[in-house]
């Protein structure tokens, strides 16, 4: 893994969502082992307090709830000083139709609009980076603007998920065109984990025949934690350029550019999803950017 990302963070301070287990706790872990100050966002403080006890470096665990715009915005407020890195990784897939704390799809407003919300109200911190986990199932994911909540649709988990991970490639490309319209030093990138073998298709209460089926078909194919997580370390600390999208290039290689989904033209459909989390969040681009709607 050493010769994946850089081999010294001292100094830096990274905060990872979903850090309590899989992707989120590896990559925790290894940006700790460069001597990363590394917080720990995490839905379960006793998991993450759990998931702390097995790092080294200085590590500290704060409760954040994707799904809970108030617990965003508390996040924020009380997390002390600079952001160099904020890795936008929690994410959930495949359960029954559930709802947020706000009302939203529970997987778009967990997946998208939780980190999109949590990326404007820390930007104003972040000094070097901004790394979204898509995926490449994104690739026959579809908005559509006139239901993104799933409120008319009849409920498809797969349909809804593959949304919320085209959303955030989108957003990462959004991100990154306002950063550069700003003259900010701040990039954005994406990592496609590839399938892992960790808990992102969490137990339900009452889960149908086709996600156990669907579920075990997966497991047969996933790779570990370790390895899914080498792309989201390389996009966060490799000399990369703005908007790269980097994903797993086999051999225990750490990244390979991924291309995008056809369709639209991806700045106009970006844009026009970032208007709407907007409106949806409360939160804007905080960052000094008069000339942002130049294409």
């Amino acid at each position: 893994m050493s010769r994946c990302f850089l081999a010294d963070l001292t100094g830096r301070t990274a905060v990872v969502t979903g850090a309590s287990s899989g992707i989120g706790l590896v990559t925790a872990r290894a940006l700790a082992e460069r001597r990363a100050r590394v917080v720990l966002a995490v839905r379960d403080p006793e998991k993450g307090e759990a998931a702390a006890a097995t790092l080294t470096g200085p590590v500290q665990v704060r409760a954040l709830d994707l799904a809970d715009l108030s617990s965003l915005r508390a996040f924020a407020r009380h997390l002390p000083g600079s952001v160099d890195l904020l890795v936008n990784n929690a994410g959930l897939s495949l359960g029954p139709l559930s709802r947020t704390a706000d009302g939203f799809e529970l997987q778009f407003g967990t997946n998208h609009l939780g980190h999109f919300a949590l990326t404007n109200l820390l930007l104003p911190r972040i000094r070097e980076r901004v790394v979204t986990v898509a995926f490449l199932g994104h690739r026959i994911g579809s908005l559509d603007f006139t239901d993104l909540q799933w409120e008319r649709r009849p409920y498809r988990p797969n349909a809804a998920y593959t949304q919320s991970k085209l959303a955030n490639l989108l957003f990462a490309a959004e991100l990154q065109r306002r950063l550069t319209r700003a003259r900010s030093p701040v990039i954005s990138t994406a990592a496609h984990p590839g399938i892992s073998s960790t808990n992102l298709m969490r137990a339900v209460r009452k889960p149908s025949l086709g996600f156990l089926v669907e579920k075990f078909l997966i497991g047969l194919i996933v790779q570990s934690a370790e390895e899914s997580a080498l792309p989201t370390l390389n996009s966060a600390t490799a000399d990369l350029p703005g908007n790269s999208y980097v994903g797993p290039a086999g051999s225990g290689a750490c990244a390979a550019r991924r291309g995008r989904s056809d369709g639209p033209p991806e700045h106009v459909t970006a844009r026009r999803l970032w208007e709407v989390p907007e409106d949806l969040t409360g939160t804007r681009f905080p960052l000094d950017a008069s000339a942002i709607p130049a294409l």
